[in-house]
């Protein structure tokens, strides 16, 4: 069975719509609201319409489809810069060193300090597989073919990246973290505040969220023992960002203290290795698997291919070019699967 990611349409609305519904909570870019996923494709439209380079404060829906049968069974995002419609806060995790010459002793206290400092990066992010297509690498297909849209559109997107990844999200849908440090200045519920972020944005945030540093020895054991730790589901796609040269830096959610991981853009490795090629023939004589794109902007598409390199070019596998749309004479982007 085939499967290539491309463009999200408007007809995609009920499929995004019923995957939200599945995502459990705490999955702010993909949220159960039409009016929200509406917005996004809407904003989605728009970007990929827009034909000069210049980075501006845009995003990117992508989603999965089974070849044979147009269903869509997967979705990804990317923000081209974040922060510029609303802040961008996370959490800084950092050390405060103080001694006492009188008591000999020295102190190390840790601390959360809310930032802005990634404000205008690239986001990668909105990933969101169906359960029952989690087999065959298609949430690497997912993940990775946002970069092969990065690399071949490189002039639209900040020379830094990030990856927002799910906190630990308890069996009753809340978030420890956000009982034990948020939620008490907010007077509402994760479930509930993160709703309203997912719908309405992060202005609330900068209304009302304390602005000075939080002793991290002041939460819950709870709460403290979950900052930077990704949501039991998102640990395979924490490694599977550390592989592309991402790193948690001490960044983290600001609602449920999942770690924020970070990259230079020209440095992650599907960006950094990929290739251009032109198609000299296909076949089905076998290959290097790989990732293999096409298209510029609305057109795009992604999939799994088997690609055999020659002097001139490629000899890519019939089912790729079928699923691509793609034949001899046409050129595309690849890089090797992982």
């Amino acid at each position: 069975m085939s499967h290539r990611i491309r463009a999200a349409t408007d007809d995609d609305l009920q499929h995004l719509y019923e995957m939200a519904k599945l995502t459990g909570g705490g999955f702010t870019n993909l949220p159960p609201d039409r009016r929200a996923l509406k917005a996004k494709l809407d904003r989605s439209h728009e970007a990929f319409a827009r034909q000069d380079e210049a980075i501006e404060d845009e995003l990117f829906v992508l989603v999965l489809e089974d070849v044979a049968t147009g269903e869509v069974r997967g979705t990804c995002q990317i923000f081209t810069r974040v922060g510029q419609r609303h802040p961008f806060y996370s959490y800084r995790l950092g050390t405060l060193t103080q001694a006492s010459k009188e008591l000999g002793r020295t102190f190390r206290a840790e601390m959360l300090t809310l930032t802005t400092d990634l404000e205008g990066a690239s986001e990668v992010g909105g990933l969101f597989l169906h359960p029952g297509e989690r087999a065959g690498g298609l949430g690497l297909l997912l993940a990775r073919a946002r970069y092969l849209f990065i690399a071949m559109h490189r002039k639209r997107f900040a020379d830094r990246i990030l990856a927002e990844l799910r906190g630990v999200i308890d069996e009753a849908g809340g978030s420890p973290f956000w009982d034990g440090l948020a939620g008490r200045f907010f007077g509402m519920n994760f479930q509930d505040a993160d709703q309203f972020n997912a719908t309405n944005g992060h202005q609330f945030i900068a209304d009302l969220m304390p602005k000075h540093p939080i002793y991290t020895a002041m939460l819950s054991d709870h709460a403290r023992s979950v900052i930077g730790l990704p949501h039991p589901s998102g640990r395979a796609a924490m490694r599977m960002l550390e592989n592309e040269g991402f790193a948690y830096e001490n960044y983290c959610d600001i609602f449920d203290g999942g770690p924020t991981m970070t990259a230079r853009t020209d440095a992650v490795r599907s960006i950094r290795e990929a290739r251009a090629s032109r198609i000299i023939a296909v076949d089905r004589d076998g290959g290097a698997e790989a990732l293999v794109a096409c298209g510029h902007m609305a057109d795009f598409r992604c999939t799994f291919g088997l690609v055999r390199e020659a002097a001139d070019g490629i000899v890519l596998s019939v089912e790729a070019a079928s699923a691509l749309g793609v034949g001899e004479d046409d050129h595309v982007t690849h890089v090797g699967r992982l």
